[in-house]
């Protein structure tokens, strides 16, 4: 018989308060795992029928629906016009793109009266046909198109990981047509937006410059100048970066957008692409330059969330369910102590919603304090009691989901209250 044998892992520490440290770093991860409060919140499940595919409960796509609004808005600020692009599209594109090369066994593809075609596995080349619908002059640019592309990519079972590693995603993508002395000023303001965004949730990004790669395309005289742009850019915007020489795409130079959560781990989320090549030259776009000649744009790739699921993956471990209140999916529930409060319940409820406030009416035969502990395990923000006194006085004291009781409001007060305080998109 051959002697059994038996693997041993183990850990070594030079103190006892980094081992401490790591311990409760996998203990804490346990804890916020998003698939688990996933389902504790009622956000998202996944089932075997769609591998890889989030099926998003009225919570979470509520959620989902208010982190896409928050980046609508500011795109709408910042001048995007937002665009729609057919899901199933001809081999002939990728091909021309460089993508089918590359990127074939990574797609979903299916063959109609002899024709091969593919799921989108992302949106670049389609934007391509916006651009060219019409001769473009310099002055039109930048034009700047965004779109919330659903896109399909053929992951091994195996490498599929709750909402960080997907099939079926969603990327709050851009795509801005420069010319190439605007790429300063563009990458500038689009660093910009990534500031603002994250500073909805308190997160600080830290940025990753890569540079020109040895098999990059294009002319290197071009590629010095956007990298000289795009270093004056980083170094204007004050954000903290480093540089990764020999990292950019190869047909662009690039800045990789990472974000530290609370257990210290770094996520890629988004990305800022500098395109020389790939959409400007394969798919042959131009402008017309005050000359009246013909001149090649620069194409910018432009991501802030990148993968919504993704994203949402990330938060939800990050907060560990306890999201901002102003994208938590149920900002406020109201809470009748008795069968006779649900009427005014409802009516403060309806107060609240005029200000866009998500709030739910516990109207259940729970106890009062059973009400507010469901509550609070479902991270709700705000609970707010309603007795004979609060009625009478047309008043609630929100109880914060940390325990924290804040002084009573008219009903008309702390609706606006709630609404500055969600329209301020500040982390909790």
């Amino acid at each position: 018989d051959r002697p059994m044998l038996q693997r041993i892992y183990g850990t070594v520490w030079a103190t006892q308060e980094e081992l401490d440290r790591y311990l409760w770093r996998r203990q804490e991860a346990k804890k916020r795992a998003h698939r688990r409060l996933g389902v504790q919140l009622d956000l998202f499940s996944f089932h075997a029928v769609s591998p890889g595919s989030a099926f998003w409960h009225p919570k979470g796509w509520r959620l989902y629906r208010t982190l896409e609004g928050a980046i609508r808005e500011l795109q709408e600020r910042r001048g995007y016009q937002e665009i729609s692009t057919p899901l199933l599209v001809h081999q002939k594109l990728w091909e021309q793109s460089g993508h089918w090369a590359l990127y074939n066994e990574s797609m979903f593809k299916l063959d109609s009266e002899g024709q091969t075609y593919s799921l989108k596995p992302m949106n670049c080349p389609e934007s391509t046909f916006i651009y060219r619908s019409r001769t473009r002059s310099y002055r039109d640019l930048p034009l700047r198109l965004a779109e919330y592309g659903e896109l399909h990519r053929n992951e091994l079972s195996g490498t599929l990981s709750g909402l960080t590693r997907v099939r079926h995603f969603v990327t709050d993508d851009a795509h801005i047509f420069v010319r190439p002395d605007q790429i300063g000023v563009e990458i500038e303001a689009l660093l910009g937006e990534v500031t603002e965004a994250y500073d909805w949730f308190g997160l600080r990004p830290r940025l990753t410059f890569g540079t020109r790669p040895d098999k990059a395309l294009g002319d290197p005289a071009a590629w010095e100048r956007a990298e000289s742009l795009i270093r004056e850019a980083l170094e204007r915007s004050g954000v903290d970066y480093r540089v990764k020489e020999k990292d950019g795409a190869f047909y662009a130079p690039k800045i990789d957008i990472q974000i530290e959560d609370a257990l210290g781990r770094e996520w890629q989320t988004a990305t800022i692409q500098v395109d020389l090549v790939m959409l400007p030259e394969r798919f042959d776009l131009t402008y017309v330059d005050e000359n009246g000649e013909e001149q090649r744009p620069v194409a910018i790739h432009r991501a802030i969330y990148g993968s919504l699921e993704r994203f949402i993956g990330v938060l939800t471990e990050h907060f560990a369910g306890a999201f901002p209140f102003w994208c938590a999916p149920v900002q406020a529930v109201v809470v009748p102590i008795a069968d006779r409060h649900i009427e005014a319940a409802t009516e403060l409820a309806e107060v609240l919603r005029s200000r866009s406030i998500r709030v739910e009416v516990d109207e259940s035969s729970n106890r009062m304090q059973n009400k507010i502990r469901l509550a609070q395990e479902q991270k709700v923000p705000y609970m707010l009691v309603l007795g004979d006194r609060e009625i009478e006085a047309r008043t609630a004291a929100p109880r914060t989901r940390a325990g924290e009781q804040q002084p009573p409001q008219d009903w008309d007060g702390l609706a606006d209250r709630l609404k500055a305080e969600a329209d301020a998109r500040r982390p909790d």
